[in-house]
């Protein structure tokens, strides 16, 4: 148990403080020339977080799990503090401090969801608190549904207008991934128990379905953007950052089957 705290731990870590990372850089971009401090306040998050996922490369799978727990926490007052970051900066937003700034609301909204998901899970992880499957199976795919649909959404406003067929593309996934965010909701609501795998199963089939279809949209995107072949103001790596996150999702619904037909086990990363 102890081996799969620590890799489990390692796994969470390299991958979300890269996206946090990112995030820092995103917001950098979109400050006026003179915002000076929250330009400072995100490259400092960003060189924290670069700083967090390197550590967690140092580490390996045999460091002493009392390690580890203490670097989650570490990561896990870094994720707090970004957190409060991004709900500072989109208070700003929304109360008109910042005219003419180019981070869209949801956008900041959706970031600050992500930081808040990253310090629970650390959380979750030091505690050793592990929802019953059916539970996190719901919760997970309530997450980055949500997650998936802003992504939609983001594309489809930063694509040039004149993309006409790619933006069409993008509010066809918007409203598809929003339909399935409701499905997902509904049946938050329902609450099935384990006696009910074959609904939980058909659940996670009809979701995988989806997220293969946007995140093949996105890769498409990332490199046609990567090729300058299609006009738009996304950032290459934003393209890069929201197609790792859908793979990221379809791992999680795969090891999530796997623990639904006993080949896998309930401590799988993002549950």
């Amino acid at each position: 148990m102890s081996d799969a705290f620590v890799s489990q731990s390692l796994e969470e870590i390299r991958f979300w403080s890269r996206i946090m990372k990112e995030h820092s850089f995103f917001l950098g971009l979109g400050f006026r020339r003179e915002d000076t401090q929250l330009i400072q306040e995100a490259n400092q998050f960003f060189y924290l977080f670069e700083k967090i996922e390197q550590q967690a490369y140092s580490f390996g799978v045999n460091t002493d799990p009392a390690v580890i727990r203490e670097f989650n926490n570490e990561v896990y007052s870094a994720a707090a503090h970004i957190w409060a970051f991004k709900r500072k900066v989109l208070g700003l937003i929304l109360t008109c401090q910042l005219p003419g700034q180019n981070n869209f609301p949801l956008l900041v909204d959706h970031i600050s969801r992500e930081a808040n998901y990253f310090r629970n899970r650390l959380a979750e992880l030091n505690q050793g608190r592990l929802e019953p499957l059916p539970d996190a199976i719901i919760d997970e795919n309530v997450f980055f549904l949500r997650i998936m649909a802003d992504h939609a959404k983001f594309i489809g406003h930063l694509l040039d207008p004149s993309e006409r067929k790619l933006v069409d593309q993008a509010r066809e996934f918007s409203q598809e991934f929003d339909q399935l965010l409701y499905q997902a909701v509904d049946l938050d609501s329902m609450r099935p128990q384990s006696q009910t795998v074959p609904l939980l199963s058909q659940f996670l089939d009809q979701n995988r379905v989806s997220v293969v279809s946007l995140r093949d949209f996105k890769k498409t995107a990332r490199d046609l953007i990567e090729q300058c072949k299609i006009k738009s103001i996304i950032h290459p790596l934003l393209a890069d950052h929201v197609f790792r996150e859908a793979n990221h999702f379809l791992m999680i619904i795969d090891e999530f089957e796997a623990a639904l037909t006993g080949k896998g086990n309930q401590g799988v990363s993002g549950h």
